[in-house]
């Protein structure tokens, strides 16, 4: 056992070998998705009409072998060199082809490192973890508005317009960040999985081994792969609600971060971007802390899929510039706030390494569902006041309000069947450990997370 001090002390080792580096990497993968647009891509590629949508869904579609610490870096190598090249492309087909490939590059990130935190941390300190490193996504959105602003300047040069830059200079950036990452796992700074934390000391590791396979269930979690899983996995109800939800969630998040038009002029528009992302940042890493502490994840999904909605209303309306721009404060904050919370909500209910690796992946799969419907809602010739997006977006997010308190009730319900069952059994019926570990999430002694 270690004393309250030194398990503080383990947990600050395991967060600075992981945290920085996610969340860096992760930065980098939403750091060219939406401002290239303001700087010329439409017009000189002539993406009229669904032509812009398509090369949207062209990169939404595309999506324990290998190490993480090797897995990860690749990945964000790949898809800078192809981010960069993309700022090279001179016609539509070049856009959608790189474009595919940037998603096929980008697709195994997110379900990676959410999945790679799952396996380092308990469940009810996941949330701060994941908004700590979601916080560099959000972060993403006000460092774009600033870097293309910036990088605007260089249109022209070399016979490239702005948003040619734009690609090449974040591309170039991302494969720096990934050769950074490559280094760091060759000196072994950003690691793999627990039972190979060398960097801890041999009774560190046994504590964390020990408080991991001990977090959802006496018995601990089965750790081997076994083809009943997959179907476990798929049909689970759980898995396949949070995953509709995850796209009504991702309908916002996509939405708001490609197109936030606000009438103005190229360089205010790219500007007015970043004040959104600095406080939905804020407000994810406040309400992460709360959700850990109490222990508690859907109040937080539901209040943010109830400010989108409040702000794409104020969207839709026929009000000025100035209250619109409020408006994507709201749907900002929102979107940013509900998409972690949702996914640690469901690998807090999932028992397993396996399936609740299949779980995140599906989940994050239905929100690149969610990405390519956004991408194609939203058109060109709706510009300015989007309204048939935003009827969309207010559709899904009216979904999503109820499907996120029906899956709270039914976790209740579950938990109060438990307690009710172990009170009637009154230690009559006995499980070995192993029987107890292939039950997993529908183990007696195991209790969801609301």
């Amino acid at each position: 056992m270690l004393t309250a001090e030194e398990e503080k002390r383990l947990w600050r080792k395991v967060d600075m070998r992981l945290i920085p580096i996610s969340t860096l990497l992760y930065l980098m993968s939403y750091l060219d998705r939406g401002n290239a647009k303001l700087e010329g891509l439409i017009t000189q590629l002539d993406l009229t009409g669904q032509r812009y949508n398509t090369a949207l869904v062209s990169f939404a579609v595309a999506y324990h072998k290998l190490r993480p610490s090797r897995w990860l870096p690749g990945l964000t190598l790949a898809w800078g060199i192809v981010a960069t090249l993309m700022g090279l492309v001179k016609s539509y087909p070049q856009l959608v082809a790189v474009r595919v490939c940037l998603g096929i590059a980008e697709s195994g990130m997110s379900p990676g490192i959410y999945y790679l935190l799952s396996l380092w941390y308990p469940k009810h300190m996941l949330q701060w973890r994941f908004g700590l490193f979601w916080g560099g996504a959000t972060c993403s959105g006000a460092f774009s508005g600033l870097i293309a602003y910036g990088i605007s300047f260089l249109s022209g040069t070399d016979g490239l317009l702005g948003w040619s830059w734009i690609f090449i200079v974040e591309g170039l950036a991302t494969v720096a960040v990934a050769i950074l990452a490559h280094i760091s796992s060759i000196f072994q700074v950003f690691v793999d999985l627990p039972d190979t934390a060398y960097f801890l000391s041999p009774t560190e590791r046994a504590f964390l081994l020990h408080r991991l396979r001990n977090d959802h269930s006496a018995a601990g979690e089965e750790e081997r792969f076994e083809l009943r899983q997959i179907p476990r996995a798929l049909l689970d109800w759980k898995i396949v609600i949070a995953s509709i939800t995850d796209v009504t969630i991702s309908m916002p998040l996509y939405g708001i971060s490609v197109f936030l038009p606000f009438g103005f002029d190229v360089v205010t528009s790219q500007l007015l971007t970043v004040p959104p992302y600095i406080l939905a940042t804020v407000i994810v890493l406040i309400c992460s802390i709360y959700s850990d502490r109490l222990r508690l994840r859907s109040p937080f999904v539901f209040a943010g899929l109830v400010l989108a909605l409040v702000g794409y209303g104020v969207n839709i309306a026929d009000v000025s510039i100035g209250v619109k721009y409020f408006g994507t404060y709201l749907v900002v904050i929102g979107a940013y706030l509900s998409a972690p919370m949702v996914i640690t909500w469901l690998g807090n209910n999932c028992v397993g390494h396996y399936k609740r690796g299949m779980g995140i992946g599906m989940q994050v799969m239905f929100g690149n569902i969610g990405g390519v419907i956004a991408s194609n809602v939203y058109r060109v010739q709706d510009a300015p006041r989007y309204f048939r997006g935003h009827v969309f977006e207010m559709a899904f997010i009216a979904l999503g309000l109820v499907l996120v308190p029906l899956t709270a009730l039914f976790y209740i319900i579950g938990n109060r069947r438990r307690d009710a069952s172990q009170r009637d059994a009154d230690g009559k019926v006995e499980y070995t450990a192993e029987e107890l570990r292939k039950l997993g999430d529908q183990a007696p002694d195991f209790r969801y997370t609301l």
